[in-house]
């Protein structure tokens, strides 16, 4: 068996290894085994969002634990950061997210939480797959009233909600603003409506009413379009979109132009750093950020460290380095002092909060950074071979590289979740990086491509 935990969790086709009620079950029993510490009763926070998938691995995991004698607190459908925020609340030993992001709904991911609301390091990580492959905990079998049991924790949205609004500053408000946000049919449609109207927004909600299969269908984040176009049509003052787990969020302005997480990043270091509150005056980006983003930063006397792809990772350098603010361009973006993880919904707030403070419109403030033109394309490939051992393709990266000639940058990676290959490229001159990406990923399809 391959390793189970890429760079977000396990993940993969629900009902398909790994991604099944059987591994599940095993995940849960050794997650109980880990995360049970001293002899106190013992407590665990699930929680999901609206993929069909979630209900039978829900129950699948919350048997592990309980068999473990670990109680477990069911908190339903509630952005990622929502679980982060609840097992730090409830002062729980661990919180486990079941979601697979931005992906299609016929996927599911399980990713954990420690008690502190950190995504868990490599270490814990290859300790649970090594509970699963080795059989240690198979005579674990507590029995009689030492089994776990499970409740639910029936005001997890209200609590949650109160929490992102106390990240917004206080004695401002959000009248007079139209807004329109775009849910993705995930799991914040209940929770980001609420909190943009509680705070006096006129909110124009699409994509709020999720059945199971149409997360992330045409819509959230990886659809700005949808936004742009509503927003123009409602003469809106910004449009807002999230992903499946509302980790994620990404922008527009009032004219209908895209606002990503680079630019999300630059407009709030720099509001960070003249506020004093910016930690070390250094952002968190990582290896994907447009090269765009690291001349704004230099211009406004701001470090950029660059980490790699994934936001546990970004998280990781922030902790180390002692920052509080990082991200990454697809819009996860952490600020340190409010929570733990990326989440959608305080990011959206600390955008609004510097339009308001300000009094200028998010197409004023988009004039922060410059960004490169930027290619990214994903191919399919049968298995992640290291590419140094593909003579044809090394070939023509290094003759992709000589083009750049050092006016851009070019970077390919394995997708930490998918069987992809990311070939981006970003320089001054669109289509010479266009021709180049491909030009790569043919090489690429010709030598690796998957069915």
């Amino acid at each position: 068996m391959g390793r189970l935990f890429g760079t977000d969790g396990v993940r993969g086709t629900a009902n398909i290894h790994p991604m099944t009620v059987e591994m599940a079950m095993k995940l849960g029993r050794a997650a109980g085994h880990i995360f049970r510490e001293g002899g106190a009763r013992h407590r665990i926070v699930i929680g999901k969002d609206t993929r069909v998938s979630g209900y039978m691995l829900e129950s699948a995991l919350t048997s592990g634990i309980c068999s473990m004698g670990v109680d477990v607190l069911l908190v339903g459908p509630l952005p990622t950061p929502g679980i982060a925020f609840i097992t730090r609340s409830l002062r729980a030993d661990a919180g486990v997210v079941l979601s697979a992001s931005h992906n299609p709904f016929e996927d599911n991911g399980i990713k954990f939480f420690s008690r502190d609301g950190m995504k868990l390091p490599d270490n814990v990580e290859d300790e649970i797959e090594d509970l699963i492959t080795s059989g240690k905990i198979d005579h674990v079998r507590p029995t009689a009233d030492a089994v776990g049991k499970a409740s639910r924790i029936d005001d997890a949205v209200g609590r949650y909600v109160e929490f992102t609004k106390s990240s917004f500053p206080k004695g401002l408000m959000l009248e007079g603003m139209k807004i329109v946000l775009d849910c993705a049919n995930g799991a914040a449609y209940k929770v980001a409506p609420t909190v943009l109207k509680e705070l006096g927004a006129k909110v124009f909600v699409i994509n709020d009413k999720p059945n199971g299969v149409n997360i992330n269908a045409g819509c959230g984040s990886l659809h700005p379009e949808v936004i742009q176009n509503a927003v123009v049509e409602q003469g809106a003052d910004i449009g807002i979109a999230h992903d499946g787990d509302a980790d994620r969020v990404i922008f527009c302005d009032e004219k209908g132009r895209e606002f990503d997480g680079d630019k999300v990043m630059a407009l709030c270091a720099v509001d960070m750093k003249e506020r004093g509150a910016l930690a070390g005056d250094t952002l968190v980006a990582t290896v994907m950020s447009n090269i765009g983003l690291e001349i704004a930063m230099r211009e406004a006397g701001i470090r950029l460290v660059r980490a790699a792809v994934g936001d546990r990772y970004v998280m990781e350098e922030m902790r180390s380095g002692g920052f509080n603010l990082g991200g990454e361009q697809s819009g996860h973006v952490i600020f340190l002092d409010h929570n733990t993880t990326g989440d959608g919904v305080v990011t959206a707030l600390q955008v609004l909060s510097i339009m308001k403070r300000s009094g200028k419109r998010l197409s004023e403030l988009g004039r922060v950074m410059n960004t490169y033109p930027q290619v990214l394309v994903n191919v399919r490939v049968r298995e992640k071979v290291d590419l140094a051992e593909v003579p044809a393709l090394t070939r023509k990266i290094a003759e992709a590289e000589s083009m750049l000639d050092g006016n851009g940058r070019l970077l390919i990676r394995y997708s930490g979740t998918e069987p992809k290959l990311r070939i981006m490229a970003e320089g001054k001159d669109h289509a010479a990086i266009e021709r180049i990406v491909r030009d790569l990923a043919a090489a690429v399809e010709k030598e690796l491509g998957g069915d």
